[in-house]
């Protein structure tokens, strides 16, 4: 029998022990892991919940022709599928973070030894990590669970979370959801953003140096970002190349070619969009209708009326004007005149203080007038500078543009175009004081029909027909608030000439009616509005709108302000080129404060507004009206705004007749007449019978002096609208 030398038996006892040693350990360590996965596991992200991954995703603000308006996000994220991600960024990512990716199954346990090896040779728990793809993919993915602490409590967390991942998605999808969530500073969270932010192009077309660029951002976006460190960003790019090299998906002498390439970045600053004040609107009603979750995150695609053609042609024609007036009240006013500047501290925070000029401001609304839809919307000169919408928001006198509701009062009550009143001076007691109102030009003009005073836009005129027994300061709010004006309305007779505040979002739908014939379309803004699904929340399915006007009343004020345009205080809108049948109203306040057109072809109503927040008087000159500085505004947007539509007329409703009548009688006028006008009329206000050959007495106008007191204008205040 051979016996085992002694020396051999010692030896293999001992490995015997060293293993059943080893073995016993391990199961041990397997069992401890056990019980802290039992232990652990409650506190995890459900299987539920694994399935239903939902990144933070942009809400995106369209125009009607699908224009990218704006978009609002707390993290820039755009997903982007697997399939479309460019195989060197893949293969820079896995060269950089995890080259084992496709054969661990979520933990690199020989990774994890080696740097456990590492920081206890260092007396360092932290100090590297060993984290793999699905390891930070989970810690980005559940943050409510992996909280950033460093510990092995969440290490252990963090590696079973990842090995859940692992269970319920392919290596492919994890890559996508990396590559979609993580952050890449500047606030672009996912690839698709990044590239966007730092190249302006999209994922799908980086190149492989642009590629190895954003890789590099990943691990700290702020310190290497190619826009505030570009030598340290050049430095990681170069890294990431060399990585490829050991991977070997990159020879050494294409590394070092492409290593000898500057940053080609080519950076999204961001704006504030198309169109910011209207987006901002749409942003404050989806905040307010949806919560600020929803808005920020949720991904929605919100589709709204506005047209950005003629949201560029609104700015084209507001902002010159508006810088053409600044530079003139700077020319005409030093800056030591405290009425047109303003001290403002010269730097944050400073108690030293210097003067700038106040800057004049504008704002344009346009709607379609069949449906109510917001076209154009310009809420102020500088939206970066001034957050205020004054569309929707400013609350200004409209002087004379107000007119058009006396008017309609009248001709809704019986009154016709052809109907006499007198230009002349009263004096009214409003408030126990003596009011003289005047009209613009200081002067009278004595007999004149209703058509003549509105188109001159003459203030006694339009006071005088408000005080009528039927028509009544009461009666024309009533009008004026059934047209759609929301603000309050003081019946006094100042109110005729505009004395009351109103908003520009009230003005353009209520000027709209009588294009409409008759109808108030409600403005509105947006259309649809989808989920991240494609799923649809909201759609405007129906035109809200109401006829508040008789068709007839409608068109002849329509007639009316035709003239207006056409001969009128708004013929500016013609000298300038504009040719198309149209209709609308200046506006002036008293000081020249306000300055105002509102104005309509068939399709399109549109208001524009110029003057200085604080009220100031336009100061060029002896001040600026709106027939120079809001109409020239209307006329080139208009030009623009319209260029594609047929040219139509105004209809002509059933129950419009025209006629020619002898302005002493007011009935139908004879060859012999010799003061006569034609116009137009309805069934109730169309004279019947035929002029008299005596005219002498057959008519008198309005008896002033018998309802108004008289009195020599050389006295008194005077105010102007």
């Amino acid at each position: 029998m051979i016996r085992m030398p002694t020396l051999l038996r010692y030896r293999f006892k001992g490995r015997t022990r060293f293993v059943s040693l080893g073995l016993a350990l391990l199961v041990v360590v397997i069992m401890i892991g056990v019980i802290i996965a039992g232990t652990l596991e409650p506190q995890l992200p459900s299987l539920a919940k694994l399935h239903n991954i939902q990144p933070s995703l942009i809400t995106r603000v369209y125009d009607r022709n699908g224009v990218l308006l704006k978009e609002f996000y707390n993290e820039r994220r755009m997903l982007i599928p697997y399939d479309k991600l460019p195989p060197y960024l893949i293969d820079c990512l896995l060269a950089t973070e995890d080259r084992k990716f496709y054969s661990h199954w979520g933990v690199d346990i020989w990774r994890i030894l080696g740097a456990t090896v590492h920081n206890v040779t260092r007396l360092s728990l932290t100090r590297e990590g060993a984290s793999t793809l699905t390891q930070q993919l989970a810690r980005s993915l559940f943050p409510d669970v992996l909280s950033p602490e460093k510990s092995y409590i969440r290490k252990m967390k963090e590696a079973l979370t990842a090995l859940k991942i692992e269970r319920t998605y392919s290596k492919n999808e994890i890559l996508q959801m990396y590559l979609n969530q993580h952050y890449f500073g500047r606030g672009a969270y996912g690839i698709q953003a990044a590239a966007q932010v730092y190249f302006s192009k999209n994922a799908w077309e980086l190149s492989l140096q642009d590629c190895a660029v954003l890789i590099g951002l990943l691990k700290a976006p702020n310190r290497y970002s190619p826009i505030e460190h570009a030598d340290l960003a050049l430095l990681r790019r170069n890294i990431v190349l060399n990585s490829l090299v050991d991977y070997g998906k990159l020879s050494r002498q294409e590394s070092d070619s492409l290593k000898k390439l500057p940053l080609d970045i080519a950076a999204n600053q961001g704006n504030y969009g198309i169109a910011p004040y209207f987006t901002e609107l749409v942003r404050q009603h989806l905040l307010e209708t949806y919560g600020e979750e929803a808005l920020y995150s949720s991904g929605m695609t919100v589709n709204t009326t506005l047209d950005a053609s003629m949201q560029r042609a609104a700015e084209n024609a507001l902002y010159p004007m508006l810088d053409e007036l600044q530079h003139q009240t700077e020319l005409r006013n030093p800056i030591d005149n405290q009425n047109y500047t303003i001290l403002v501290p010269k730097s944050p925070g400073s108690s030293d203080s210097t003067r700038v000029y106040k800057q004049i401001q504008g704002m344009l609304m346009a709607m379609d007038n069949e449906t109510g839809a917001v076209l154009a919307f310009v809420g102020g000169r500088n939206f970066d500078k001034s957050k205020f919408i004054r569309v929707t928001q400013a609350f200004r006198q409209p002087g004379s543009s107000f007119k058009p509701f006396v008017y309609t009062t009248a001709i809704d009550n019986g009154f016709s175009p052809s109907d006499l009143f007198l230009d002349s001076p009263i004096v009214l007691t409003v408030g126990g004081e003596e009011w003289r109102p005047d009209n613009f030009d200081e002067s009278f003009n004595g007999e004149m029909t209703l058509r003549d005073g509105l188109k001159d836009s003459r203030n006694l005129i339009a006071i005088k027909l408000l005080m009528d027994p039927l028509v009544t300061p009461q009666q024309v709010a009533e009008y004026a608030h059934r047209m759609g004006i929301s603000t309050t309305l003081n019946p006094v007779p100042s109110l005729a000439i505009g004395s009351s505040e109103v908003t520009m979002w009230d003005m353009v739908p209520a000027f709209s009616i009588f294009p409409n014939g008759g109808v108030r379309k409600e403005p509105y803004y947006i259309t649809k509005i989808l989920d991240r699904n494609g799923n649809v929340k909201y759609e405007r399915t129906r035109i809200d709108q109401e006829e508040v006007l008789s068709p007839q009343t409608a068109y002849i004020m329509t007639n009316m302000l035709q003239t207006v345009v056409d001969r009128g205080t708004g013929v500016g809108a013609r000298l300038r080129g504009f040719t198309r049948p149209a209709a609308g109203k200046t506006g002036t306040t008293n000081s020249n404060t306000d300055n105002w057109f509102v104005g309509f072809v068939p399709q399109i109503t549109c208001g524009v507004w110029v003057g200085f927040d604080d009220k100031t008087k336009i100061g060029i000159g002896k001040g600026e009206v709106g027939a120079t500085t809001a109409l020239p505004i209307w006329t080139e947007f208009m030009k623009a705004a319209t260029a594609t539509l047929p040219v139509r007329d105004f209809p002509v409703p059933p129950g419009i007749y025209t006629a020619t009548i002898c302005l002493d009688s007011g009935k139908l006028a004879r060859a012999d007449c010799p003061r006569t006008t034609t116009d137009i009329f309805t069934d109730a206000t169309l004279p019947k019978e035929e002029c008299n050959v005596n005219h002498k007495g057959q008519r008198s106008i309005k008896e002033d002096e018998k309802r108004f007191r008289i009195e020599d204008r050389g006295r008194g205040k005077r105010d102007r609208f």
